[in-house]
């Protein structure tokens, strides 16, 4: 007799590292066995979620949300062909899918760092939206009752996270969580102004446990910790500095609750309620951080795809390794995560 696992999933971001997410996404809906109960992302993870939420909705099940991420990414790499932001003879010289000498990689950073942070131009608009708008329901979404869901923006003004739940979800919600502000201008919903939630958290956990009756948490990491080649210019400096901030939400999060799972239950608050969770992670750190900062803002394709193929082979590996811990007990190991440069 099959035994079934429930888990909620935390997505982390990663601008289009998040089609590693999308690889990890399409290997574990491939297991009947593993229930998926919640999802929560930020910024990629968020789209990710949503977009699994959609196809799922539409009455095709896992199968149904395997497509729906499969059409996303697709359709986004085939827009990509249309952009001036490509890969020129240099980056291809250099290797790691790198964009650094594109002159419209080169334009949207400085666009990015000239722009005041409600300030729009044509080159900071995201051009997500269209593609949010054109392939995504979200009054499916709003309604799918079968999945609990929650995305993370930063408000700019107070420097707090903002959680959108499912019931509430739309495309200028998830543009909020998905907002780098570097790249792209700020994003007005219900008179705030959002960045990206990846700065306070990345992804959220804590909502995993308040609203979801799994107990097994897996995080997906599509931002790498450690990198072994130093920035060399501004615009990777920025970016590096970005993905270490945003790495420092995702640790402290991870801290507080190792942490809360070993104090007593009289002294937990409001989590006293719940039973400790198990956390998991399935991590692209190592096969990531091969690429290029700039790789992030790459959008072509064959990237997209060799990171999908990434995502499912890390996927398979921790399968192999740590289904049957599920329900059983924590297999995210501390040190790798704290101490990544000593591994």
């Amino acid at each position: 007799m099959t035994t079934y696992k429930n888990i909620s999933l935390g997505l982390q971001g990663g601008g289009t590292f998040g089609a590693f997410g999308w690889g990890v996404l399409d290997r574990l809906l491939q297991e009947e066995w593993l229930n998926i109960e919640a999802l929560s992302g930020t910024s990629a993870g968020a789209i990710n979620a949503v977009v699994l939420a959609d196809g799922y909705a539409r009455g095709g099940g896992r199968q149904g949300a395997r497509r729906a991420l499969d059409r996303f990414w697709r359709t986004l790499g085939q827009a990509a062909l249309l952009t001036p932001l490509q890969r020129t003879p240099l980056d291809h010289l250099a290797g790691g899918y790198t964009i650094e000498h594109s002159p419209m990689y080169q334009m949207l950073e400085m666009a990015g760092a000239l722009a005041g942070p409600v300030m729009e131009t044509p080159l900071t608009l995201n051009p997500l939206r269209n593609l949010l708008t054109a392939l995504v329901d979200f009054e499916r979404v709003r309604d799918c009752e079968e999945l609990e869901l929650c995305i993370m923006a930063t408000n700019v003004r107070t420097g707090a996270g903002k959680l959108f739940r499912r019931h509430e979800l739309d495309p200028q919600k998830v543009l909020a969580s998905a907002c780098l502000p570097t790249v792209f201008a700020a994003v007005e919903v219900d008179g705030e102004t959002y960045w990206d939630g990846s700065f306070v958290a990345n992804p959220p956990l804590s909502p995993l446990i308040e609203h979801a009756a799994a107990r097994d948490l897996v995080i997906v990491q599509n931002n790498p910790i450690a990198r072994q080649d130093l920035p060399r210019n501004m615009a990777d400096i920025s970016n590096r500095a970005n993905e270490i901030a945003f790495n420092i939400s995702f640790i402290r999060e991870v801290s507080a609750l190792q942490h809360l799972n070993g104090v007593p239950d009289e002294l937990r608050g409001a989590y006293a309620m719940h039973d400790p969770v198990r956390l998991h992670l399935i991590s692209g750190n190592h096969k990531l951080s091969e690429f290029k900062i700039s790789a992030k803002f790459n959008p072509e394709m064959g990237f997209l795809q060799r990171l999908h193929d990434l995502g499912v082979e890390t996927a398979q590996a921790w399968l192999r390794a740590h289904a049957q811990d599920l329900g059983v007990r924590t297999t995210l190991d501390p040190t790798p995560v704290y101490f990544a440069d000593k591994e």
